[in-house]
């Protein structure tokens, strides 16, 4: 299983999450930087399984880009074992998140 993490101490917003992520999975210039177009690549078009880490998340970044986690808890349930989804928060180590 690969391990992909975003380092939301490099992650200032939105755009620059879609930016990311684009980059870590080497998506074309049609992916749309939306939670619909984040939820169809990560269910059906990145390759699997895969472990997706999101650090240094503080309560600030966890309320800022909830939506984002909340997608990434869903396709964790949708795709059953084949994507794990964990949040480390500043200064802790990781855990396996589940909503």
């Amino acid at each position: 299983m690969g391990k992909i993490e975003f380092d939301f101490n490099q992650i200032s917003d939105l755009p620059a999450f879609y930016q990311q992520f684009a980059a870590q999975f080497a998506l074309g210039e049609g992916f749309g930087a939306n939670l619909d177009a984040l939820w169809d690549v990560v269910t059906g078009d990145i390759e699997l399984p895969v472990e997706i880490e999101f650090a240094n998340l503080n309560a600030r970044r966890k309320r800022r880009f909830g939506a984002i986690i909340l997608l990434f808890e869903e396709a964790e349930e949708e795709l059953e074992g084949n994507l794990r989804f964990n949040i480390r928060e500043t200064g802790n180590s990781a855990q396996h998140h589940r909503g």
